[in-house]
């Protein structure tokens, strides 16, 4: 039996993490990647949340990496709810379609249950999160503060009815912001890799841009 572990990442474990995690998006949503990059930013922004950066493993070796950071939800009345978005979260190719990815989200999830959050919001492929429990953002009036559902734009409710009754308008953490140069001089730490084109990229391009009425 697989002796699989989940932990929270450690300073040891950074640039191995930041690896997978680049070999987990290269060329997945655009030509080369940016994820490890976040990675690196976003461990040390105020938005993130340690109890929430997170490894999975087997036996002594990482094979999943996820975080969350703080983000928030504001009423048609102005008041504020503290949410989460988690991001990057991946599995190493190899290690790909066996499970780890799941059972990190989950175990993730429970934890940001047991912290006191009560939602969750990402953008992603529904495919990925339906599963586990993520809805469309239009079903919970969860919107962009210009206005506006994307359809990769996805909820999950920590506590059954948290927000109902209400419009909220979602603002995610600036540590997603990130600067293109200061990516290109980032990934030069790494072993050079050829940015290509690949299919996923114009299915991530249609998803990212399309609004539900």
């Amino acid at each position: 039996m697989e002796n699989v572990f989940i932990r929270r990442e450690r300073e040891a474990d950074y640039r191995e993490v930041e690896t997978l995690t680049r070999d987990a998006f290269w060329n997945l949503y655009e030509p080369g990647c940016v994820e490890h990059y976040v990675t690196h930013v976003l461990r040390k922004h105020p938005d993130c949340v340690p109890e929430l950066d997170l490894v999975i493993g087997v036996g002594e070796r990482i094979v999943g990496s996820i975080l969350y950071s703080r983000a928030t939800l504001t009423d048609e009345m102005g008041r504020e709810k503290k949410i989460l978005t988690f991001g990057p979260v991946c599995v190493r190719p190899q290690d790909q379609r066996r499970g780890y990815g799941g059972r990190l989200i989950r175990y993730s999830l429970e934890k940001a249950a047991e912290l006191g959050y009560e939602a969750v919001v990402i953008f992603g492929s529904p495919d990925n999160y339906a599963r586990h429990g993520f809805v469309s953002c239009r079903k919970k009036q969860v919107h962009l503060e210009g206005g506006g559902y994307p359809a990769g734009m996805l909820v999950l409710e920590l506590v059954e009815g948290a927000l109902e009754g209400h419009s909220w308008a979602y603002r995610g953490s600036a540590a997603y912001e990130v600067d293109a140069q200061a990516v290109q001089a980032f990934d030069r730490l790494f072993e050079p890799r050829e940015k290509a084109w690949r299919p996923s990229q114009e299915t991530f391009y249609i998803l990212s841009r399309a609004h539900l009425d």
